[in-house]
């Protein structure tokens, strides 16, 4: 399976002959994608209006391509503006009992899903799952006081409305050979970037000639965190001390992540896994001493094995999304006034 899988990729990024064959599925993909779209247009005046912005933060990619660091920044710099800050997900990977469901720190994984949970811990605001956004979004501002919402991923459920749409793209890998699924990694056509209100590149976008102007989020790695005590660890002084470490990555694309450690100085025996790959501890069982290092989104899913299974040096290393300029500052403004205009609208409403 791992094997098709990048193979696919491969197709995808670097180019095969047999993509061709795949083209008329991927022109079918694509009119379904626009012709969705012209049905939302027509449609969004008569959808449900919330009385808070939503925000919806996607991508137009299959994979991973950051949205959640930018999510966890988004949410904090609002936080620091005053505002009380919502998150909605659909919840990938979660086996909970009924949904809409509140993710809480406490939860468990498997129950809640790796990024809601991540970014509940991470964010320390209200994080609703649903598969279906809209009831995830009634079910938040029913429950809990929010005066925006965040929606991590979602860009095309469009029964989900929405004031602001900003799309994370992989700076290294953008938009592949630029075609829709299965001929390309595109859930829709690159023209949906014209549609949204910002494009932010996760790294730099080198040869980015899309005629669409991009922001670029850079992910800074801080200090390594044990699985077992959660005390830091400088990366500098682990990287002395071993030199070569098991790094792990179940992400949409862990080369990132691999070459991000050796630039840091290790030597490094590489394991990738599927994206919101539930672990196991003999995921992790390589039969030696040496160290293992994690991404953040992969730790959430081994705490509850790591000090049963003596995973004493077994690690994470977060990262936090750093911006250029004033993007974050003018963005935050964006939706501040968002909040302002709909809080306006509350009150003529009530004095009617």
């Amino acid at each position: 399976m791992k094997q098709i899988e990048q193979l696919i990729l491969r197709g995808w990024y670097q180019g095969a002959w047999w993509i061709i064959l795949l083209a008329p599925l991927g022109w079918l993909t694509a009119f379904v994608a626009r012709r969705r779209y012209r049905k939302y247009l027509a449609e969004r005046d008569n959808q449900y209006r919330p009385p808070v912005p939503v925000v919806v933060v996607g991508n137009i990619t299959v994979g991973g391509t950051g949205k959640t660091p930018f999510v966890a920044a988004l949410v904090a710099q609002l936080k620091q503006q005053g505002l009380a800050p919502g998150i909605i997900s659909r919840g990938y990977g979660s086996q909970t009992e009924q949904y809409p469901r509140l993710v809480t720190a406490a939860d468990d994984a498997s129950e809640a899903g790796d990024e809601p949970l991540m970014l509940a811990r991470m964010t320390g605001v209200p994080v609703v799952i649903d598969p279906n956004r809209l009831q995830g979004l009634k079910y938040l501002l029913e429950s809990q006081s929010c005066d925006v919402v965040i929606s991590d991923d979602g860009l095309q459920h469009y029964s989900l409305p929405r004031d602001l749409e900003i799309v994370v793209l992989d700076g290294e890998r953008q938009l592949g050979n630029g075609r829709c699924l299965p001929a390309g990694p595109l859930r829709e056509p690159a023209e949906k970037l014209k549609q949204v209100d910002w494009c932010v590149t996760n790294g730099i976008a080198q040869g980015w000639n899309n005629r669409v102007p991009v922001q670029q989020m850079t992910l800074c790695a801080g200090e390594l965190v044990s699985l077992q005590t959660g005390q830091n660890q400088s990366v500098d002084q682990l990287q002395k001390q071993y030199g070569t470490a098991h790094a792990v990555a179940g992400i949409g694309n862990p080369e990132r992540f691999f070459r991000s450690l050796e630039q840091a100085g290790w030597t490094i025996i590489r394991h990738p896994f599927p994206d919101h790959h539930a672990y196991e501890p003999s995921d992790l069982a390589f039969g030696d001493e040496l160290p293992v290092i994690m991404t953040e989104k992969d730790a959430v899913k081994c705490h509850h094995f790591a000090a049963s299974e003596g995973l004493e040096n077994s690690w994470y290393l977060p990262v936090e999304a750093r911006f250029e300029a004033d993007f974050m500052q003018t963005l935050t403004g964006q939706i501040m006034n968002l909040v302002q205009q709909k809080q306006s609208k509350s009150f003529e409403n009530r004095d009617c």
